[in-house]
């Protein structure tokens, strides 16, 4: 799993580099962020960018990474393309997850959470 990470003020930055969080990568991709926020206390904002499908398997993740964090922290989603954002619509986890238009929008929303 392809996940760059940078620090941006309050903020983990971590930015997916895949088109797919499905079934075949879920776990890959949970032991890889679940890596990359070992050390950051506050909230993490996720670029997505670039993935072009997230099936049930894929969203499963998300909700572990999410609860991962436990509280206090937040997991945020930005940049969810069109096929993403649907998902997250009929799934009603865009109304769990906090939801940004761009990345620069999320490091600009300070405890958005």
């Amino acid at each position: 799993m392809n996940i760059d990470s940078e620090l941006r003020g309050d903020a983990k930055l971590l930015i997916l580099r895949e088109a797919r969080i499905d079934a075949a990568g879920a776990m890959a991709f949970k032991e890889k962020v679940r890596t990359l926020i070992a050390d950051h206390e506050d909230r993490v904002v996720l670029d997505m960018g670039q993935v072009e499908f997230l099936d049930s398997s894929g969203l499963g993740a998300l909700v572990a990474v999410m609860k991962m964090l436990g509280r206090g922290r937040s997991l945020e989603l930005a940049e969810c393309g069109p096929v993403v954002s649907k998902v997250l619509t009929l799934t009603r986890m865009d109304q769990v997850f906090v939801l940004h238009d761009d990345v620069e929008t999320a490091l600009a929303a300070r405890n958005a959470a």
